[in-house]
């Protein structure tokens, strides 16, 4: 049996028992909440170590519920939804959520996405393996053995995933990375949706790291190819 407890908040009860019938062949322990309000008593009362959320449920948004929740807990959200416009993603990465999965998805997809977000979930546990302790370009300081990132001193508050992202980047400073090595180092698969959340991300991870909105900072866009680090 696995250990981690898996939250399922999803009120189209076809989708949650192809979730919840997914996560019993893969020896998951789960729980689930049809609605908002269920959902975030599950939160508190559970402590689950991962949340799979919908966006539409019936009595309360789902980008409501992740700011709720994280402003108690870091527990990561893997968003699963029927909203696939970019602005409706960033609005839930702004939010706080970790990652994002298109509704319909394929039951390999879900799992890697969580084998994923279980990877991040031991790393936290642990100090990041690298022989070079921090990273600086710039305004900006990457501190890997803290796991934390800041801009001109103030800390950046970043998801696992622009977390990863920027570490990523940093690592490679000066080289173009392709979109696919990109997803598969993050992901760990290269599907075509790993893609588009790649570009979401971005934005997002740019938003926060690059204040002057006119100029690329610190990454530059190949367009068609990937995304590189600029020295500053």
């Amino acid at each position: 049996m696995n250990k981690q407890l898996i939250l399922v908040v999803e009120d189209d009860a076809a989708v949650r028992n192809l979730i919840t019938t997914t996560l019993e062949t893969q020896k998951y322990r789960y729980r689930t909440a049809e609605n908002g309000e269920a959902a975030i008593l599950e939160a508190v009362s559970h402590n689950p170590d991962i949340v799979l959320l919908d966006l539409g449920l019936p009595d309360m948004d789902g980008v409501e519920i992740i700011r709720k929740i994280r402003g108690w807990s870091s527990m990561p959200i893997l968003v699963i939804s029927a909203r696939s416009e970019d602005t409706d993603k960033i609005d839930a990465l702004d939010a706080g959520a970790d990652d994002y999965l298109t509704k319909p998805f394929s039951v390999e997809e879900l799992l890697a996405r969580l084998r994923v977000t279980q990877r991040r979930l031991i790393a936290m546990q642990g100090v990041a393996p690298t022989c070079q302790t921090t990273f600086e370009n710039g305004a900006l300081k990457i501190d890997y053995a803290a796991g934390c990132a800041y801009l001109s001193g103030e800390e950046l508050h970043l998801t696992p995933i622009e977390y990863k992202l920027l570490c990523l980047l940093a690592k490679n400073v000066g080289k173009v990375l392709t979109h696919t090595y990109i997803t598969k180092e993050i992901w760990g698969t290269a599907w075509e949706s790993d893609v588009a959340s790649l570009r979401v991300f971005m934005a997002t991870l740019r938003k926060k790291i690059e204040k002057n909105t006119d100029a690329q900072q610190y990454i530059q866009t190949h367009i068609g190819v990937g995304y590189r680090m600029i020295k500053v």
